[in-house]
């Protein structure tokens, strides 16, 4: 499984990266803020919307832990998406939040 830190990731955007960023945690935690520029869908949702994602994209996934995004990150991986899961997740998350 391909991973990145929380401080790569944040280098990369404060570089002017432009990324494509996935958020699976419950709209609870959401609602306590998210990496600027992700979106979200919740891990359970994950199947019946990966018809929403563009398979030639890279993908970073991003949950409380780095559990979830990792699940999440096998699925997609396993049906053909570049994905590359947040490990540590928004607990180490020092960066800014919308």
């Amino acid at each position: 499984m391909k991973e990145i830190t929380t401080s790569e990731l944040q280098q990369q955007l404060e570089n002017g990266a432009v990324l494509n960023m996935i958020d699976v945690r419950e709209a609870d935690e959401v609602a306590e803020g998210m990496i600027e520029g992700a979106i979200h869908i919740p891990l359970g949702e994950i199947p019946d919307r990966m018809n929403e994602l563009d398979a030639s994209q890279p993908y970073i996934m991003i949950c409380r832990s780095g559990g979830r995004s990792g699940r999440a990150t096998e699925f997609l991986t396993g049906h053909g998406f570049d994905v590359t899961n947040m490990v540590g997740g928004m607990l180490e998350w020092s960066g800014e939040v919308k």
